[in-house]
C-alpha cells in the first residue's frame, strides 16, 4: 500500500498552509487554492490516520525501538479512524510485551478488543497475545479462556493457527508436568511413610 513519509507529509502540511497563506495575501485565494486543499488534505490525514502504517512496517521488522518513536508522533490516538485506532493500541501492546511491560500491555490489547477490529484474524491475535501474558504469570486458567476465545474464530491467516497450535501443545505439556508433580508428590509421601514403617513407636521405657 502506498505510504507518504511522515516527515514528508509535515512539510507538505507546512508547505500548504504558509504557501497558500503567501499567495492569498499577494495573489489572490484562487491561485492559492491547490495549496490550501494539499495542505488539509495533508492535515486530515495526519490526524485521522496517524503514523500506524509506518509504524507497523518497523514491528514487522522487529525494529520497536523505532516503531515506538513513530507511533509517538500520532496527535491524538482517540481521533484516529477507528481501525487504525485499534492497530495504534495492537502495536502498543506488542512493544510493551516486549519490554516486558506485562501490565500496560495487557491495558493495550483490552483496549485494541473493545474497538472495531477488521476480523476474526486480528481479534484472535491479540486474544493470543493476552494468553502468553498469562502463560508467562503461569495463570494457566485465564490462558486457557483466552486461547478458547480464540480458538471459537473463524481464522484464516495460517500464522495465527500456527500460533494457536503451539499454544494448545503447551498447554497440554503444562498440564502433564502438573500432573506428574502432583503424582510425584503423592508417591513422595507414601515411600516417606512406607521409609517410618507407618506410624512411629515409642522406645520402651526402662
Amino acid at each position: 500500500m502506498f505510504t507518504i513519509n511522515i516527515y514528508l507529509k509535515f512539510a507538505l502540511i507546512l508547505g500548504g498552509f504558509i504557501g497558500g497563506a503567501i499567495l492569498t495575501a499577494t495573489l489572490g485565494f484562487w491561485y492559492a487554492f491547490p495549496l490550501w486543499i494539499i495542505g488539509f488534505v495533508m492535515l486530515a490525514s495526519y490526524i485521522f490516520l496517524g503514523t500506524v502504517q509506518s509504524a507497523a512496517q518497523f514491528v514487522q521488522d522487529s525494529e520497536f525501538e523505532a516503531a515506538e518513536q513513530r507511533l509517538n508522533l500520532t496527535f491524538k490516538p482517540k481521533w484516529l479512524y477507528i481501525t487504525n485506532r485499534a492497530f495504534y493500541y495492537i502495536m502498543k501492546g506488542t512493544i510493551a510485551a516486549q519490554k516486558n511491560e506485562s501490565k500496560i500491555a495487557e491495558e493495550y490489547f483490552n483496549t485494541a478488543l473493545g474497538l472495531n477490529l477488521p476480523s476474526d484474524n486480528e481479534k484472535a491475535m491479540v486474544l493470543m497475545q493476552l494468553a502468553n501474558i498469562k502463560a508467562t504469570k503461569n495463570n494457566w486458567t485465564a490462558a486457557t479462556n483466552y486461547f478458547n476465545q480464540a480458538k471459537k474464530l473463524k481464522i484464516t491467516q495460517a500464522e495465527i493457527k500456527n500460533q494457536l497450535d503451539y499454544f494448545e501443545k503447551a498447554m497440554s505439556n503444562n498440564k502433564g508436568q502438573m500432573k506428574a508433580a502432583r503424582s510425584m508428590g503423592k508417591q513422595g509421601m507414601r515411600m516417606m511413610r512406607q521409609g517410618s514403617g507407618g506410624k512411629r513407636r515409642r522406645p520402651k521405657m526402662r
